[in-house]
């Protein structure tokens, strides 16, 4: 990989840094860059949201990140504020973490990357660096270079690989750092954000490569899970165990064990929409991803088999019949019902004419319209015909 050579500069270890936007993405980094020594100004338009944050009620549920938080706004490192302007005026590092939501030709929306960017472009330092943090397709970098038309301003990909559930610790402890940039003494001084030997696991790479690895990334874990609830299937159907197959898959070391837990199908905020987004990316190039495409309809042809089973667990008579779910997350560890399995299920189920109750530790009230919410699990499974454990909280 060749870089055009800018010279190099000697980086210290505290920076001023903006984030923009308090979503899980950007409230987890802002915590940990802070904790890490540096100086962090985080910013939403959410008046209520920012106004909730700093009393210590967090909008998300994440291991470890309230303390985090907490610590952070107690030693003056972190701070919060809604105006991206006069945020940006004296920042050195400005990270995005913008949503990116579907749009309705499964292509990534860039519209809020782009409107900030335009509104923060001619208050930015020259020699700062915008970084986007958020999920982006390639050639998002060459668009915000273009929307800032600035040559003194550096743009870079710096991808989240943030697990929900695990997201402080991969945060402060990643497995590796990717980061795109045309000048490597630019990549490098992103990757140093996260640490003194950030550098000894960051990979320092051109902007198109940086911005499909996070896509690549979650497209290959979906179809790995895919393809491990397709094979709980067949071992269904000849009577062997898939706990026992599994086992025996992921101890060889060209395979591994993660990634290899069968469950009613994947879901939340990533693996839905970044498959989808990698596959209409491919199709702009004139490629196409059967593989990924595959494993998107044989998920949604999973979670319909989840459907069937309980049709088939109730004699076919399911009218009027009260099912128990145990969990309504896509996953342990978050209160995110975004694109959940669990959520999908029961649904399938209501418009079929039968009652369920649900019951999860991380969801309070009733966020989902017909859906009978219960403070136990054992609550929600009297007078239950049938019980379903859809989300594999330990408690459970």
């Amino acid at each position: 990989m060749k870089f055009e050579n800018i010279g190099r500069n000697a980086f210290g270890l505290t920076r001023r840094v903006v984030v923009i936007g308090s979503g899980y993405v950007g409230l987890t980094l802002s915590a940990c860059l802070a904790t890490l020594g540096h100086h962090v100004h985080c910013t939403d338009r959410s008046l209520d949201r920012i106004s909730r944050i700093v009393t210590g009620d967090l909008p998300i549920v994440e291991v470890g990140l309230p303390a985090l938080v907490a610590e952070a706004l107690g030693s003056g490192r972190l701070k919060f504020g809604f105006d991206n302007v006069a945020a940006v005026q004296d920042a050195e590092f400005v990270f995005l973490c913008l949503p990116t939501p579907e749009g309705a030709d499964g292509r990534a929306d860039l519209r809020f990357v782009l409107e900030v960017v335009e509104e923060i472009g001619s208050d930015l330092l020259p020699g700062a660096v915008v970084i986007t943090k958020s999920t982006v397709p390639v050639g998002t970098s060459v668009l915000i270079e273009g929307a800032l038309d600035r040559s003194d301003i550096h743009v870079v990909s710096n991808p989240e690989f943030l697990a929900e559930g695990s997201a402080v610790q991969d945060c402060l402890h990643p497995d590796r750092i990717v980061v795109g940039a045309r000048h490597r003494s630019v990549g490098e001084s992103v990757a140093q954000l996260y640490g003194a030997d950030a550098l000894e696991h960051s990979l320092i790479t051109d902007l198109a490569s940086a911005e499909l690895v996070k896509y690549a990334s979650n497209a290959y874990l979906a179809t790995r899970l895919t393809f491990v609830n397709s094979i709980a299937d067949l071992c269904e159907a000849v009577g062997a165990d898939i706990r026992a197959v599994a086992a025996g898959m992921g101890a060889d070391s060209r395979i591994g064990s993660a990634f290899l837990k069968p469950g009613p199908g994947w879901g939340g905020s990533c693996f839905p929409k970044d498959s989808i987004a990698l596959v209409r990316t491919a199709e702009e190039w004139g490629c196409k991803l059967e593989l990924v495409e595959t494993a998107i309809h044989v998920n949604e042809q999973h979670i319909q088999r989840m459907v069937s089973r309980a049709v088939i667990a109730l004699d076919g008579d399911v009218v009027n019949k009260r099912v128990a779910l145990w969990g309504l997350t896509f996953k342990a560890g978050t209160d995110d019902l975004r694109q959940s399995p669990a959520v999908a299920i029961a649904q399938h189920l209501m418009d079929l004419g039968v009652s369920v109750h649900a019951y999860d530790p991380a969801v309070v009230g009733a966020p989902v319209p017909g859906i009978f919410t219960h403070t136990s699990a054992y609550e929600a499974v009297v007078d239950a015909d049938l019980l379903i454990v859809a989300t594999e909280w330990p408690e459970f």
